[in-house]
């Protein structure tokens, strides 16, 4: 509901001449626009009865993708528009890490005690009611994996990766607070990580430090090499048998069920797409009635619900922000904004990744925390823009003639 005021507030904001929104034109806008005006394809066919899916469940789901994207877009736009320095993207990066805090450490609590804190605040949301979707304990070999505050360990996996990029930037150069506690803050992500036993998390934790670990100070670099087997080996004996379930997680091929329920849904994938191609049955119309259906992999759920134009909307939402702040952290002038682009990059990276693994726009903590990387990704993007027309600012927190350590 937040997000989607942010979208009204964007969009009316500009039509009544109070913010030129061309300023701040970007590939991660471009982006958003391009998933938007797929979902709007497909959903005007759908309401056209073209579709065959178009019923009341159906339609209902397709106002509710619709509503999804429009809070997204409120996001990464009002993100972009809004930070115009590093100092900024600081300010926004330290509450949404705070954010991200309380997520990992209700999972910590799940881990060890076996309770969920999530519980205790339930009496405080009045007008809402839990609708039964959230999986905060599993079974996976000898040990509980955990949710936090999201819907499913999975998702707690790859979102707690997506985060700990900037969780390293933040520690590295925010000069507020205490050193120890951002880097335990980023401690926290990685053991949160490791909680969730999931194959779709540990694939995002090794791409988010493939990306971020070029990109750092020679001396961060340097210690990365050190901290990495030292904390894989202090998992291994803080939580005895999490190495080892991780293993066989990873290994254990077609033997996991997990891994035979997703293969198994190719065929019915398909067909489905086969019988309507390019704007499939409608956004957000797959409401399978046996479990087994359920498409975990957002790549085939996109193909069947909103066809190969879909498909091609959502690779767009999904790779360009991440190509784009890639190529901002290869051409920045200066260390710090240099990394803010790479976290950018490295969390619109593991999005395209995971999203092959669940469906991952089905989850609302990764639907609208990816935005904020798109809108930190166009920001970074316009910065080393400016830097390119009118010369590299100075850092945050700096005087224009010295530099941090000079």
């Amino acid at each position: 509901m937040l997000a989607l005021c942010l979208f009204g507030l964007w969009a009316l904001s500009s039509l009544l001449g109070l913010h030129d929104p061309v300023a701040f034109r970007h590939p991660g806008r471009a982006a958003v626009l391009t998933l938007l005006l797929a979902s709007c394809l497909s959903y005007a066919h759908l309401f056209a009865g073209l579709s065959g899916a178009s019923t009341a469940d159906g339609r209902s789901a397709a106002d509710r993708w619709m509503l999804l994207l429009f809070a997204a877009a409120g996001i990464a736009f009002v993100t972009t528009d809004c930070l115009r320095t590093v100092k900024d993207a600081m300010v926004v990066v330290r509450w949404v890490l705070a954010g991200g805090a309380v997520c990992s450490i209700a999972a910590l609590i799940q881990f060890t005690t076996h309770t969920n804190p999530v519980e205790w605040i339930t009496g405080l949301m009045v007008g809402f009611s839990d609708n039964g979707g959230s999986n905060a304990f599993q079974a996976r070999g000898a040990l509980v994996r955990v949710a936090g505050t999201t819907l499913h360990p999975i998702e707690l996996g790859v979102v707690s990766a997506m985060v700990l990029p900037i969780a390293i930037w933040r520690a590295i150069y925010d000069r507020r607070g205490r050193k120890p506690l951002h880097w335990a803050l980023v401690g926290v992500f990685v053991l949160a990580n490791a909680l969730t036993v999931s194959r779709s998390g540990l694939l995002a934790l090794v791409v988010a430090l493939a990306v971020t670990v070029p990109f750092l100070p020679r001396l961060a670099r340097q210690w990365a090499l050190v901290v990495m087997p030292l904390g894989a080996a202090g998992l291994f004996i803080s939580v005895p048998g999490l190495i080892s379930t991780l293993v066989n997680a990873a290994t254990a091929g077609s033997s996991d069920a997990s891994i035979t329920y997703r293969t198994e849904d190719y065929p019915l994938a398909l067909r489905l797409v086969a019988a309507r191609p390019w704007l499939g049955t409608g956004p957000g119309t797959w409401i399978p009635t046996n479990a087994l259906d359920i498409f975990d992999n957002e790549y085939l759920l996109t193909a069947v619900t909103m066809g190969v134009v879909g498909l091609v909307g959502l690779l767009v939402y999904l790779l360009v922000p991440a190509l784009a702040a890639l190529a901002a952290a290869r051409n920045a002038e200066g260390a710090e904004l240099k990394l803010l682009a790479a976290s950018a990059g490295a969390a619109g990276l593991i999005a395209a990744v995971a999203s092959g693994t669940f469906d991952s726009m089905s989850f609302p903590v990764f639907a609208l925390i990816y935005p904020f990387f798109i809108g930190l990704s166009g920001a970074s993007w316009l910065m080393v823009k400016s830097q390119t027309e009118h010369g590299p600012a100075a850092p945050s927190g700096a005087s224009p003639d010295r530099q941090p350590g000079g």
